[in-house]
């Protein structure tokens, strides 16, 4: 059996359903990265495996270092071993919690997870605590997950979903579920009374962008079920351009590659971004379509620049509180199980009361720090009083 070498350790390369190796982990359930936070929502990010098997060309997460390489060059998945006993005690020695978010790295349903189920012992092991989860996929929803979903009332999913084309969205997601796998996906939640939240995103210019195709795919979201719309429009990190623009030339040729030269030319802190006209207008499109259909509407990750420095678009163009179109408050344990803290919204990024009782998730405030640890959430967890339950 051939084999990867780490730090001078081999470890099998596991053929099936998808070469992967397991790593043993001591990682810890952490909150968004620092820099320019977009994120409103303060969540627990849960990362249990590092690569992806759904094939995405432009992923964002193709140029992050460590595991990642390895899957980028050599086409292997890095699963934490064990990963959900190591989350279940990481969250029993925490008595305050955000939304776990389920994940920012990968596709919590893709090949590998068929073996190991991580992702639905992960679920299970949130919603039994009365903590709620979310997560975004381009794969079929497991239905275990969907009856896990539907008992804690703040869980919900997001549903990846880039063209009303099947042979398109077999070049963008070779390895996704269909259309209308994806279209089911956010029927089946919301007849369980589940948020969701459809995503296009991201759009690529001369790609999925006719706006014709996105009024199609937007009302189609909506009939199906969705109530909250997501968009952006591709960045390239500038550590994969070359790879991204060779793909790009392979799968929709050269006279793409030259477009997409001329309108990738703001640079915002190592991501190369579409002209910012064409993205507002991309986006004054959407908003306002979303609008007349009656749906709350937000941007993931888009900056322009304004007074030399970055600044986030979600201040015009958003129409919900928080990014993801749902409010989620800071939960708290009560005995064995968690509840929402009293009149908090969970709009974290722009609060400046913190109703929550922990001043720190006030954030709205200048100067405030936007990264958590594991270690945060212990050192709250021995402050907060009981006064701040829900009843």
């Amino acid at each position: 059996m051939r084999e990867i070498k780490i730090k001078d350790k081999g470890f099998p390369i596991i053929l099936e359903p998808y070469p992967h190796i397991l790593i043993p982990s001591k990682k810890q359930l952490h909150g968004w990265w620092p820099g320019k936070r977009e994120c409103t929502g303060e969540r627990l990010l849960i990362n249990p495996y590092n690569g992806c098997s759904i094939g995405c060309f432009f992923c964002y997460t193709r140029a992050f270092p460590g595991y990642f390489e390895l899957f980028q060059n050599r086409g292997i998945v890095v699963v934490a071993e064990d990963f959900p006993s190591t989350v279940e005690k990481q969250l029993d020695s925490i008595n305050v919690a955000s939304c776990g978010y389920l994940s920012p790295v990968c596709d919590p349903f893709q090949k590998v997870n068929e073996k190991y189920h991580y992702s639905e012992k992960i679920i299970r092991i949130f919603t039994e605590r009365n903590i709620p989860i979310e997560f975004i996929t381009k794969s079929e929803v497991p239905e275990e997950v969907i009856e896990l979903l539907k008992i804690q009332k703040h869980s919900f999913g997001q549903i990846s979903i880039l063209t009303l084309d099947d042979n398109l969205r077999r070049v963008l997601v070779p390895f996704g579920a269909d259309t209308e796998t994806l279209l089911n996906n956010i029927k089946r939640m919301k007849k369980n009374g589940i948020f969701v939240v459809a995503r296009i995103d991201p759009i690529l210019p001369f790609v999925n962008d006719d706006k014709e195709d996105l009024k199609k795919l937007v009302e189609r979201c909506i009939e199906a079920g969705a109530s909250h719309i997501i968009t952006s429009v591709l960045d390239i990190p500038l550590k994969i351009k070359n790879f991204v623009f060779e793909e790009i030339s392979k799968k929709f040729g050269k006279k793409t590659v030259r477009l997409y030269s001329e309108l990738y030319r703001e640079k915002i802190d190592g991501y190369l971004h579409a002209d910012i006209n064409y993205r507002k207008g991309i986006f004054t499109f959407l908003k306002s379509l979303t609008q007349k259909e009656s749906v709350s509407f937000a941007l993931c990750m888009e900056y322009g620049i304004e007074d030399g420095k970055p600044r986030g678009l979600n201040r015009r163009f958003a129409t919900s509180i928080n990014c993801e179109g749902i409010n989620i408050p800071l939960y708290i344990r009560k005995n064995k199980k968690f509840i929402p803290a009293t009149n908090c919204h969970g709009n974290c990024l722009n609060c400046n009361e913190a109703l929550c009782g922990i001043s720190e998730l006030a954030m709205g405030k200048p100067g405030s720090k936007k990264d958590w640890k594991l270690k945060d959430y212990r050192r709250w967890s021995k402050k907060i009083r009981p006064s701040f339950l829900s009843i």
